[in-house]
């Protein structure tokens, strides 16, 4: 049996576009080029820069903008601070900066995308994996979500960059009661089931998503990608209830998931 995937994030943030009920969820994003770069800091103070085709969040970058207004000189002028893997850079102009990414880019394509500030665990960010899956009776149905802290000084929370697993309740739990994190919940659930529905009109052997989030300070869902074949083994790593992982399992194993490897999955 047939399990597809799809490699390019652009391909698959135009397929949600498609529908306007989930665009909403979804931050500005576009191809990568330096005016889109100019475009999307004058809107927002945050960007990110990540591979079109990629996984483990290798190759992701950040911009912040940021108002110089202190000295007399240089009031409304703006400097740029570049964060990937562990370095920082600061740029005084945007062309400094254009350059600095494309040297890193390496000639691939890259999409620019609406920087979210995320929740913080003890001070560092996280993001939520929704995981999604087609029952053996053919529904889609979204069968766990996990937590991603990222590691200190990391700009992203994959756990092949360092990041650590932590369950959804308890890192909700810092920021909201228990009703308003089910009430999340049970919205991230919803959402999920509704990205997979719509990827499957364009791709009818999807079988599997997992579908990476972001809360907000105002609590606000964003969707930050979609993943054709997600990592299952955190199911089983890591929820002491057996029946979680063993549910991921018989799904998989109904439509064709060799449960036995981890080889690029994300």
């Amino acid at each position: 049996m047939t399990v597809q995937r799809v490699s390019s994030k652009w391909t698959k943030t135009k397929m949600i576009l498609k529908n306007k009920g989930l665009a909403s969820y979804v931050p500005a994003t576009r191809l990568y080029s330096f005016d889109a770069l100019e475009q999307m800091l004058d809107t927002h103070t945050l960007v990110y820069i990540k591979p079109d085709r990629g996984t483990y969040g290798i190759g992701v970058m950040c911009v912040e903008a940021i108002n110089s207004t202190e000295s007399g000189n240089s009031i409304g002028s703006k400097t740029y601070k570049l964060r990937y893997e562990t370095t920082t850079e600061h740029f005084s102009t945007l062309q400094q900066l254009d350059k600095t990414i494309l040297n890193l880019c390496q000639g691939k394509q890259y999409l620019i995308q609406q920087g979210i500030r995320l929740l913080r665990h003890k001070g560092r960010s996280f993001d939520l994996r929704v995981l999604v899956q087609k029952t053996p009776y053919g529904r889609w149905e979204s069968t766990g979500i996990i937590g991603r802290v990222a590691a200190k000084q990391k700009i992203v929370t994959n756990h092949h960059s360092g990041g650590t697993v932590k369950h959804f309740k308890l890192l909700m739990s810092e920021h909201m009661s228990s009703e308003e994190a089910e009430n999340i919940r049970e919205e991230l659930n919803e959402l999920g089931v509704n990205i997979a529905s719509q990827l499957q009109k364009s791709y009818p052997n999807l079988k599997e998503i997992g579908l990476d989030v972001a809360i907000d300070g105002r609590w606000n869902i964003w969707i930050l990608e979609v993943n054709t074949k997600p990592a299952l083994f955190p199911f089983k790593k890591f929820f002491k209830d057996p029946t979680v992982y063993q549910k991921v399992k018989r799904y998989a194993d109904a439509y064709g998931r060799n449960t036995s490897s981890k080889k690029k999955a994300n």
